[in-house]
């Protein structure tokens, strides 16, 4: 590449993205791009950590190729590769473009690495960025069906609508993407956020005052509101988040001790399936999830896409908590846990029941509701079209008499000009005629001049002889 000087960020985030990528739909760049253009010499690290942080991307590229683990942790300051680069990188470097037009932001959003996603933001780097295809990072993230690192990227970007709407070259939205690739946990966050766009942000505020407050971080207002009865501390709006989640959002850790300290549950999660620590790993605050990480009971990291095979999956909340306060809940965390897999397994039953009775009932003959609303519309474009075949014909056959009458008109127009020409004609040859006879009459003038002065003195000899 063109650039001096590679930054260390950009090079980390490169190499992770190489290295665990478990995908293969698009290519990885090779290791030689990562060489600098200028040579330097080579030197012998004994660690990764400290070719990250003199930004000796060549003697990284051939660690890393020799096996060295790019997570590897450093045994002082308990920082990965990418956090030294992060810390010793310098802003320009984490923009840098392999041959793809491909920058970390896009190797990081393939690959849903969602921490190495964050620090890249936080030291600058562009989310708006596209590739070659016209690609931005939250396209790749909607292909791959990486929810976390999509929802980051709608957070960080110009606005929802602008990211949901962008096309890449090929006119392909996210939402094109991720129905193309079958990726039915982005178009369910695509269908939310759709959702929420149709409501304006004055009813949440006017609804949910200490929800607001706590987004703008006012512990006066909360703490008022809180401990004066008028709403309980785990109240949802209608997004379902609690103050833990606004407070979360904007990283207001003063809002989130109160909250803690004053009992806040931190399990429960908004529409989007989020704990307050999700939302505050989502933006980045750093300081909010690490207060946030001893309290929640599901450790789980967030980027780990669970189902229902794993037992894991049972561990998060639902409903549960929306005004209820922690003594309302008379049942343990095993009990809770157990219950959640019995519905869950009683809705796959149901689930599979009605799948049963409705192809029965279509087997009889009967029409399902899906079915109707086809037929009916069915019926309105059959109907329609026929009304269109009725135009059509009429103008078909308003547009033959018009060229009736436009051929009548022609054949009136040319004997016009036929009896015009035959008068032209006439008049013609009448004009010539008097041209003619009076030339004649001017030439036979003279001769009567000429016969008039000869016979003069005749006629004076006759009177004097008489």
């Amino acid at each position: 590449m063109a650039t001096l000087r590679r930054g260390a960020a950009g090079a980390a985030a490169a190499a992770a993205g190489s290295c665990s990528s478990d995908s293969g739909v698009l290519p990885a760049p090779a290791l030689r791009d990562l060489a600098p253009a200028v040579v330097k010499k080579k030197q012998n690290y004994t660690s990764v950590h400290e070719a990250v942080k003199a930004g000796d991307v060549e003697q990284l590229a051939l660690m890393i190729k020799s096996g060295a683990s790019i997570n590897e942790v450093d045994v002082v300051h308990k920082f990965t590769p990418l956090q030294c680069a992060a810390h010793s990188g310098s802003l320009e470097d984490v923009n840098v473009s392999d041959r793809n037009d491909w920058k970390p932001v896009h190797y990081a959003a393939f690959h849903g690495r969602l921490g190495c996603l964050q620090l890249l933001v936080r030291w600058g780097a562009s989310v708006d960025d596209v590739d070659n295809n016209g690609n931005l990072p939250a396209h790749l993230a909607a292909a791959e069906g990486h929810l976390h690192c999509f929802k980051f990227l709608v957070g960080k970007m110009a606005g929802v609508t602008h990211t949901l709407q962008a096309k890449n070259d090929h006119g392909e939205t996210p939402r094109d993407l991720a129905e193309r690739f079958s990726k039915d946990n982005i178009l369910q966050y695509i269908d939310g956020v759709e959702k929420e766009e149709e409501h304006p942000e004055t009813q949440e505020v006017l609804a949910f005052p200490a929800h607001d407050a706590a987004f703008k971080g006012d512990l006066l207002v909360v703490r008022r509101l809180v401990r004066s009865g008028v709403i309980n501390i785990n109240e949802r709006d209608d997004k379902g988040s609690t103050l833990l989640h606004k407070a979360a959002e904007q990283g207001h850790i003063h809002c989130l001790q109160w909250l803690v300290e004053m009992g806040a549950d931190c399990d429960i999660t908004n529409d989007a399936a989020e704990t307050p620590k999700d939302v505050a790993k989502r933006f980045s605050h750093l300081a909010a999830v690490e207060l946030l990480t001893p309290r929640t009971g599901n450790s789980n990291s967030s980027d780990e896409e669970l189902d229902a095979n794993n037992i894991k999956f049972f561990e998060t909340h639902g409903v549960e908590g929306s005004t209820d306060s922690k003594e309302d809940l008379t049942l343990d965390k095993a009990e809770k846990r157990n219950a959640r897999m019995r519905a869950y397994h009683k809705i796959k039953e149901l689930q599979r029941l009605l799948e049963v009775a409705y192809s029965n009932y279509r087997q009889l003959g009967g029409l399902t509701e899906e079915e109707r609303k086809t037929k009916k519309e069915e019926r309105k474009v059959e109907k329609a079209l026929r009304e269109l075949e009725a135009q059509l014909e009429y103008e078909r056959v308003r547009r033959e008499k018009l060229e009736s009458q436009l051929d009548d008109y022609r054949a009136e127009i040319k004997q016009l000009r036929e009896g015009r020409g035959k008068t032209r004609s006439a008049s013609a040859a009448s004009a010539e005629a008097e041209t003619m006879a009076k030339s004649c009459n001017d030439s036979l003038q003279p001769r009567r001049s000429e016969t008039t002065l000869r016979n003069e003195p005749q006629k004076r000899g006759s009177r004097l002889e008489v």
